[in-house]
Formats: structure tokens, sequence, C-alpha cells
């Protein structure tokens, strides 16, 4: 399932959070019997409670579960933006040869020189023409610019070089427009050192340096599993119908995320559909084109950044470390995530998270060692699980470190839910962070406009209290802020007080859109 129903509601919704539009195939997480508890848990039938992680446990677990994946090289041309692994070393002296720094003639002592065949040992008062970075031939001592140099007569009416033009007295001297091998570097000199991040101009001194291929630190390569037989990909959906909010989006973000996106897949509600699709996809399934050396995380294309979203290109003959399902996480019979998983051997590491939207996600484990991350159906709330499980999950498969979370003031009062955390997208007033409007599980507006994320902790938050918040995967780093500072600095500006009676705590949020 990859959209939440049209119309959805605000905070009412949250009671469908992380199941799938209710009355389409695989809802669940409604309110009855299945319904999470004012504890974070979750029924899964009578006599049995899950106790759900909670959001700061969650975290930390996905972090905890995963293994950073080996270096292996990748193409040149795929290197740009990847971290190397091992120095780039000088594989023979740059340049490896003597050459012409100019168009004009390799030379041989003082004028007027005799003409020579291009290439042949120069003897003394020998010239013969070269072009810019040609080999210097042997014998020569120095290059005459063509500017500086004129083809004239001697006596007997034969064809020899002299100074002329823009010549300037003495030249050329002995060494002059001559780039001399191992000017650069020598054989085996350290050019870049191992944990750079690799530019442009790194991988051009590569090239330079001999190398076909870099030895970088291995990211995780991502496959996205999208289900649901009721969404549509383009155009108004009907009634009963939804927009696929996923696939022009999640590819991006794995990017952001710091991930190998390697395409994603569209299957219906079938649980055999579901099984088919999380199947191993063995290393003998690898077509030839994967080239040797390819491995997990070192795609042929493994340094490029996807096109809005696109597949980075060779991606998809690399076998996957995580699979990202959308939807089938909740708990009724047409939800097939867990017992896919269980009948191919998986174990779940994260089975719901005390937090809304969100709260029905799904981290698990495959004996190939791939890991299965199932995100809810409602696109908030498969959003918010992304962040707080698939951001430490590939930020460690990755050789990174567990996502910041900073403390920004809080711009209103935020009531107490027992047992809960709140995900809350904001907006910035005056250096206050206020909850965005249009922030229902099954909605995209608040976030689209959202500076960041609350972590608003189960007993609330009072004005002007700082509040833990971490960043989108597109936006910029959360600023922390003095709360002092940001409440004055906010009641400064505020409207001319009400009347006694009716003073209360500042509400930036009705002048948020």
């Amino acid at each position: 399932m990859t959209a939440a129903p049209p119309g959805g509601a605000d905070a009412a919704s949250d009671v469908l959070e992380g199941g799938d539009p209710a009355g389409g195939p695989g809802s669940a997480d409604a309110a009855g019997p299945q319904a999470a508890d004012s504890q974070g848990g979750e029924s899964h039938g009578a006599g049995h409670t899950h106790a759900a992680h909670t959001w700061q446990e969650a975290r930390q677990a996905s972090f905890d579960c995963a293994t950073p994946i080996p270096p292996g090289p990748v193409p040149l041309r795929s290197a740009l933006g990847r971290t190397l692994a091992a120095d780039i070393t000088a594989l023979q002296d740059m340049p490896h040869y003597a050459s012409s720094a100019m168009d004009g003639w390799a030379v041989n002592g003082t004028g007027p020189w005799i003409l020579a065949e291009p290439g042949q040992r120069l003897a003394p008062h020998q010239a013969s023409p070269i072009v810019t970075g040609g080999l210097i031939p042997p014998g020569a001592k120095a290059v005459l610019r063509s500017e500086s140099g004129t083809i004239t007569t001697d006596d007997e009416g034969l064809p020899v070089l002299a100074l002329g033009g823009s010549a300037r007295p003495g030249e050329p001297k002995n060494g002059q427009h001559i780039r001399k091998a191992g000017e650069e570097a020598a054989a085996g000199d350290v050019l870049v050192k191992s944990g750079a991040v690799l530019n442009p101009a790194h991988m051009a001194l590569a090239a330079l340096a001999g190398h076909d291929s870099l030895q970088v630190r291995g990211k995780p390569v991502v496959r996205i599993l999208l289900t649901g037989s009721e969404v549509v990909t383009a155009g108004l959906p009907a009634p009963g119908k939804v927009r696929d909010t996923f696939g022009p989006q999640l590819g991006a973000v794995v990017g952001m995320l710091g991930g190998i996106f390697a395409g994603q897949e569209k299957i219906g509600d079938n649980y055999h559909e579901w099984l088919a699709a999380l199947e191993d996809i063995g290393p003998e399934d690898i077509g030839p084109q994967a080239g040797p050396g390819m491995q997990a995380g070192q795609g042929p294309e493994a340094g490029s950044v996807p096109s809005q979203g696109a597949p980075v290109p060779g991606a998809e003959e690399v076998p996957a470390d995580v699979v990202i399902t959308t939807g089938g996480t909740g708990r009724s019979g047409t939800d097939h995530l867990r017992r896919a998983v269980a009948e191919l051997g998986g174990r779940l590491l994260i089975d719901g998270i005390a937090m809304r939207p969100g709260h029905p996600a799904v981290l698990a484990e495959l004996p190939d060692g791939r890991f299965i991350l199932g995100l809810p159906g409602n696109p908030l709330a498969a959003m918010m699980a992304l962040c707080t499980v698939g951001a430490p999950l590939l930020a460690a498969l990755g050789h990174g470190t567990l996502p910041p979370v900073s403390e920004v003031p809080c711009g209103t009062m935020i009531d107490a839910e027992p047992g809960r955390t709140r995900l809350m997208p904001f907006r910035l007033l005056y250096g206050m962070a206020s909850p965005a409007r249009h922030a229902g599980p099954g909605m995209m507006r608040g976030l689209a406009a959202a500076d960041g994320v609350l972590v608003v902790p189960p007993h609330g938050v009072q004005l002007g209290e700082p509040v833990p918040a971490f960043a989108l995967p597109w936006g910029a780093p959360i600023q922390t802020a003095d709360p002092a500072a940001a409440k004055a600095k906010a009641a400064a500006r505020k409207a001319p007080r009400k009347p006694a009676a009716s003073d209360g705590p500042v509400d930036w949020s009705a002048l948020l859109g």
C-alpha cells in the first residue's frame, strides 16, 4: 500500500496511522481489537500483547543491528562522492614521459637549426616539430615556441629554423617549455589519502595516476517493493483508488540517506506475490554484465547520484542489502510482511514502535543477511518510520554515525500522550518550533513545508521548553537555539495582549500554512 485515502482527517486519522487506507486491501491497525493500546503496544489477538520499542530504542536497535559493508572497488567514473578506503598512489611517474608544454620545435643547441624528421634523435643544431604534450625526442634540450621561430633558408637554400617573431633574447634556455617526467609525482607517491570524499578533481588525478577503479567504503544497495492493487501511478484516482506517493520519492530519499537505489517493483496484495518478491537473489542470478569485483554495496555505478529518484545504473545487477516495503505491516489477513519473513526463515528485529505516526513499522533480517524494512502504508507515517529506523540502518551499513537529534524551543504547548512519542513536522517562527498543520498520517502537505520534525515525549512539552528534533533527509541541519532568547524574541513580536481572563500560552501554529 502506497498512499492514504483522499481527504484523510488530521489527528483523528491517527487510529489508522500505520495501516493501509480504510476499506482498502491490507487495512489494519484501526480502532478495535487490534488497535494500539495507550502504552504504545499492540494486541496480537486475544491473550497476547506485544510491547513495542520506544522511539529511542528503535533508532538505536536499527543502528546496532547492522555491520558496515566492507570496502570494495568501483569504476573510476562511479567514484564521485564515495569515501576512499585506500590511498590513491601514482602507479607510474606523473607525467610518465618528458613532453612539450608548447606547440613549436624541439631543439638541440643554439640556432639556426637544421630541420630533422619528428621523433628522431637530435644532434646539436637540429630541430624537429612538436605539439603540446608530444614526446620529447632524444637529444632535445628545449622547446622553441611556434611564435618565437620562423622557417627560412640558409646560404645553400636549404630550410632552417631561426629565431623570429616574438622570440626573446637567450630563448630557448635549456629545459624551457619541457614537462619533465615525474615532475608532478614519482611512482608510488600518495596522491589522495584514505578517508577523503572523492570529488571530480580526485577522479581526474586518479586517472592521470593510471587507475581504472578505486577502493571505496561500502554503501548499502536498496530495493523498494511497492504494494497495493488499488494504487495508481498517474492521473486523478477514482473513488477507492489512491495515487502512488512512494514511487516518486523513496528512491531519492534512499540516496539522501546514503543508500544506493537499485530500483523498485510493484506488486499487488497476494501473499504469493509478497513471498516471490522477497525471495533471495543469489550471486548466481547476477548477470555477467555486473563485471569483476562487483559485490553488495559496490554497484558498477555505485557512486552516481540518482536523477529524480531514478535507479543507479548497474545497481540492479547487484544483490540488495536492504529491501524497503510499503504497506502490509498491519495485522489483518491481508497484511503479509511478517508471514513472508517467517517463511523465508527471517527474524523480526523491530516489531512496532511506541510512536505516532508510523507505529507499525517492522525491521527484519533474512538468513542471507538482507534487511527488510517494512514501512506503514500512509505516506507521512512511512516517512517517519523511514527516518526513525531506515536512516540509522543505512548509516550503520554505510560506515556512518547515528543521525543526530538536536533541540529546539517549542513555540506552543503540546499535551501529554502517555506511552507514545509523537513525531510532528514543524515550522520555525521567530526562532521557535511550532507543529505544522496538515500533518495527519496520510497527509504530506505539512511535511513538504516543514523545517524538521519534533520528537515530542509522552509527557508533552511546555511553551518555550527545549524539545528534541531531527532534520529531514532533504533539509538543512537543525540549529539549536537558546530557548530563553527565542521565547523573548517571540514575545516582543507578538500581537497586543488579550485581556487577562483569556490570557494563555502563545501559540504560533495558526500563522503556519
